[in-house]
């Protein structure tokens, strides 16, 4: 890895380039998620039957800028997000385990999973603003409403608008089910991609480059998307939420099951799949990449006692 700094830049550098790609997926799995909230059964509408489905209704009836809103703030999230759980991970890992098992190289998945879920939530408290604004972006549709509506004109009017009406605090409503949202997913990312690429290497004799990066970085979004999924539902009907329809994550949780069944916490998931498979493989394989450059980088600019 490069040093804390560089790794953070390289993992920035990364996510963008893989949102960019993804991005479309990611609106219509938040319209998924909202559409038919808190009606029973038999009564919710199905304006977005799927990730192919979602994504042409989109383009069809609100253009290429309906399914890329809110990309700006994406970028943003990610940059935070994935500059932390990329850039604070190994230097968590290699110090805890030095202090439990005295040697950095020992792998341990406890500790890893631990590292994982950390360096995630600080990743997710900090871009929780740009999160929330990049959700109730994406979920405004003038031809197909899911959900509460904010027409916002654009990422800092969006911020603008919540910070005027409910203060710091509105900034940071439903971070608590962000910083759990993104704790699952990253407590088996990064622990998942390394064990996979471990095992290849091992028992399929697979040799470091693309190939094995693809493979492991496949593995880990199947795991993340499956264990992230609830909760990011739960993400994105507090964040979107207009008042106090829930009172917190659980409640949302409670209220979602009760009404719509416990499926509801899984709507939307194929176009999530859609979105994080693409998304996780670009991601780790492109941050493996840029931590390459980075390191280069480095070794030309800092002194040797700093690397």
């Amino acid at each position: 890895m490069a040093t804390t700094a560089g790794a953070f830049i390289a993992g920035g550098i990364a996510a963008c380039g893989a949102v960019t790609a993804t991005h479309p997926f990611e609106t219509v799995k938040i319209r998924m998620q909202l559409q038919g909230e808190l009606q029973d059964k038999g009564h919710q509408p199905h304006h977005y039957r799927g990730p192919v489905h979602g994504v042409s209704v989109i383009v069809r009836n609100e253009g290429l800028r309906g399914i890329y809103r809110g990309l700006g703030c994406a970028y943003i999230y990610q940059v935070l997000l994935n500059g932390c759980r990329l850039g604070f991970y190994e230097p968590m890992r290699s110090r805890l385990t030095t202090l439990i098992f005295k040697d950095p190289t020992t792998q341990s998945l406890g500790v890893n999973m631990f590292c994982g879920a950390g360096s995630g939530i600080i990743g997710a408290a900090a871009g929780s603003p740009f999160f929330l604004a990049k959700t109730r972006l994406q979920s405004y549709s003038p031809f197909r409403p899911v959900g509460t509506q904010h027409n916002y004109r654009n990422a800092w009017d969006g911020l603008s608008q919540i910070y005027k009406a409910e203060g710091v605090r509105g900034l940071y409503r439903g971070v608590g089910a962000a910083m759990i949202r993104t704790g699952f997913g990253s407590s088996v990312q990064l622990p998942t991609y390394f064990f996979a690429k471990r095992r290849l290497v091992k028992h399929l004799g697979m040799e470091e480059g693309p190939a094995l990066h693809l493979a492991s970085s496949t593995a880990s979004g199947f795991v993340v998307c499956v264990v992230m999924h609830p909760p990011d539902t739960i993400m994105s009907r507090l964040y979107n939420q207009n008042g106090n329809l829930y009172k917190g994550v659980f409640d949302c949780l409670a209220k979602t099951i009760r009404t719509e069944g416990f499926l509801a916490i899984y709507k939307g998931f194929l176009p999530h799949l859609a979105r994080i498979l693409p998304h996780t493989i670009l991601t780790l394989s492109l941050a493996e990449q840029t931590n390459k450059l980075i390191r280069k980088l480095e070794r030309r600019i800092l002194p040797a006692s700093e690397l």
